[in-house]
């Protein structure tokens, strides 16, 4: 019998992952109110929308800009997404904006090596799995268009 998952851990697994209430519900319910097992719930469900969603097309989206503070790198990416709407989403906007940083810090040479890059605030994920799980929470495929690197 699956146990009712307490507020609480509905709270504090909602402000990790930032997931819907009920899908946090769920997953806490499933895992018998275990949060590192609700946690891989999300990642996995997250990673299934967004395999999902990977044919679909991308034709909006934004153009990031990073100078890091020694203002002698500076990066441009452009980040696409299926709509307007979630371009313009806060949720869009820091992924795009974490991935110029990596850009910066780690100089990869093309999009290909980006995404198998680990991610640099979290080494136990790469750049892909984190914009999968931006997939699964935003419900739109999005894809790195393109990026430019400037270092003097």
């Amino acid at each position: 019998m699956k146990k009712t998952a307490n507020l609480e851990d509905i709270k504090k697994l909602r402000a990790e992952t930032s997931a819907g209430v009920s899908d946090v519900t769920k997953a806490l319910e499933e895992a018998s109110n275990d949060l590192n097992k609700a946690r891989e719930l999300l990642k996995k469900r997250g990673a299934e929308i967004a395999e999902k969603k990977k044919e679909r097309q991308t034709f909006e989206g934004i153009i990031d800009s990073y100078i890091h503070s020694n203002g002698k790198v500076g990066v441009l990416l452009s980040l696409l997404c299926e709509t307007d709407f979630v371009a313009r989403t806060d949720d869009f906007k820091s992924l795009a904006h974490e991935i110029s940083m990596q850009i910066a810090a780690m100089e990869p040479s093309n999009v290909e090596t980006l995404l198998k890059q680990a991610y640099i605030r979290d080494n136990s994920i790469t750049i892909e799995q984190l914009i999968k799980q931006t997939i699964g929470k935003l419900g739109e495929n999005i894809k790195v268009k393109e990026f430019t690197r400037f270092e003097l």
